[in-house]
């Protein structure tokens, strides 16, 4: 995915509501976008098989599997950007699907502006993770710290027993970032704009 010119990134719409969908997908088609479309975690997942997807948009209601459980599925699979659409203010679908693996969440009813520029600002910071990444993968294949190896080309922890853990690309970024300053405290606003790219709202 490096190198991919923004208004040509494949943006994929996981949503079952037919009317959020369309209103999506020629939000982003305005602004140049590829926008392929999926109703659940089937489609979803066919979709990905058949297309290089730069970022995918996903209502955590979904039928079938929900959103929660897809992204943890997606994880697995590998590192696709993902902002999640909840339906509702709700904190803890916010945090659990950042503890997941979503890179960010916007609240329906939603402002279409505001969300392409989230889109256009996760889409950046995605491609420059990546090319960070492969610089450091150059210089190192992994950390190893009390037992634990931090590998850098699948961006995965390994516990001393060998347990594998893919980390969701916000876990990644904090991990490498307190293994690149030892020793130096980091606030919790600082933590964040490292994890997500955003400031932390009081």
């Amino acid at each position: 995915k490096i190198g991919v010119h923004m208004s040509t990134a494949n943006i994929l719409i996981v949503e079952d509501e037919l009317v959020t969908r369309k209103t999506l997908k020629s939000v982003f088609e305005a602004e140049g976008y590829n926008v392929l479309e999926a109703t659940d975690g089937n489609e979803m997942h066919q979709v990905i098989k058949d297309n290089n997807i730069n970022l995918i948009i996903m209502d955590i209601n979904l039928p079938g599997k929900n959103g929660l459980l897809l992204a943890r599925e997606l994880r697995e699979i590998q590192n696709i950007a993902l902002i999640f659409l909840t339906g509702r203010d709700n904190e803890v679908d916010k945090i659990l699907g950042l503890e997941i693996g979503a890179d960010d969440y916007i609240t329906k009813p939603f402002n279409p502006r505001e969300l392409t520029i989230r889109a256009r600002n996760l889409l950046t910071r995605t491609m420059q993770d990546n090319l960070y990444f492969e610089e450091v993968r150059q210089k190192v294949e992994n950390y190893k710290f009390n037992g634990w190896t931090l590998e850098i080309d699948s961006r995965s922890l390994i516990s001393p027993n060998g347990d594998v853990f893919k980390l969701p690309r916000s876990e990644f970024r904090a991990i490498l970032h307190f293994i690149e300053n030892p020793g130096k405290i980091q606030t919790r606003a600082e933590l964040l704009m490292k994890m997500t790219g955003r400031e932390l709202k009081s």
